[in-house]
């Protein structure tokens, strides 16, 4: 990790750099904000106590790094605006090395595991974009039970409401033997997505039930149970299958005719299947597989 200082008091900059070292940072020293704008930094520790240089520019030129501020004191030029603009933080001169060091270690940690959250988020938006419904996620009132024979379906209504609504969501499915203790620690105020029930006895179903009164959660159950919570059903003739499951003849052409209909024409599409495009013609009549117009 390269730290970028920026102070025209060299000494200060020196030793600051001299005791990064010690803990195997790379360091820049700079004294002039127009140098250090050509830089490459992971962390900038930037002195606003530069007579005649203006810092705004770097602050907003490098606002993804990492960037703190070192002040003599607190006031609107050197802290509120300078954070406003996307300065991470700041530390008061003088100032002890650890209490540096604790403050980079803080925000290295915090933009991994936004970038952590980031690619899960494009992971899950990919991995459900397939999936089609005209669900109004308004119509959610949790907590609630949601029953369905396509759990991929409420997930991506799940996380459609999550998003819309700003909500934290922890996910907990019951196959986890440690259930019990992701739901008594989590905090109330965050959305539970619990799945897999089906995974349950019925007597931990029924503890289950007497723990989620006092949280609120979305539960997706592939199976039908009865419990004193809203319930609703929702289901879908338009799966994608996992590798694991497996299909009878006329389910898995169902599914390949309503996947892939207006990809193909149908005399490719019959040719994929492996039967005549006759008897996919008297299929789609047997099961209703028409294309809309």
């Amino acid at each position: 990790m390269k730290i970028i200082i920026i102070e025209n008091e060299l000494y200060l900059a020196q030793s600051i750099a001299s005791k990064l070292s010690e803990h195997r940072f790379e360091t820049e020293i700079y004294s002039s904000i127009k140098e250090a704008m050509q830089s490459k930094g992971d962390v900038y520790l930037l002195s606003t106590n530069l007579p005649g240089q203006n810092i705004l520019p770097l602050i907003k030129e490098f606002k993804d790094k990492i960037i703190i501020l070192m002040v003599n004191y607190i006031n609107n030029d050197t802290v509120s605006e300078p954070l406003k603009l996307g300065a991470k933080d700041y530390i008061v001169k003088p100032f002890m090395i650890e209490e540096l060091l604790r403050k980079i270690d803080h925000y290295k940690e915090y933009q991994e595991l936004k970038k952590n959250t980031l690619l899960y988020q494009e992971y899950m938006q990919n991995l459900l974009q397939e999936i089609e419904t005209d669900f109004d996620t308004e119509k959610i009132n949790t907590p609630i039970i949601i029953q369905t024979n396509y759990q991929r379906l409420v997930d991506k209504i799940v996380f459609d409401y999550a998003h819309k609504k700003d909500l934290l969501l922890t996910f907990i499915p019951l196959s986890n033997e440690n259930w019990r203790e992701k739901i008594t620690k989590n905090s109330t105020k965050s959305l539970l997505y619990i799945t897999e029930i089906q995974a349950l006895k019925k007597t931990d179903r029924e503890q289950l039930f007497e723990i989620l009164k006092n949280y609120d959660f979305i539960l997706c159950s592939t199976i039908e149970i009865e419990a004193d919570f809203e319930t609703i059903t929702l289901n879908t003739e338009s799966k994608l299958y996992d590798q694991n499951e497996i299909l009878a003849i006329d389910d898995y052409v169902k599914f390949i005719v309503n996947s892939f209909q207006y990809k193909f024409p149908d005399t490719e599409l019959s040719k994929k299947l492996g039967i005549s495009r006759k008897s996919l013609w008297e299929k789609r009549k047997k099961y209703g597989l028409f294309k809309k117009k």
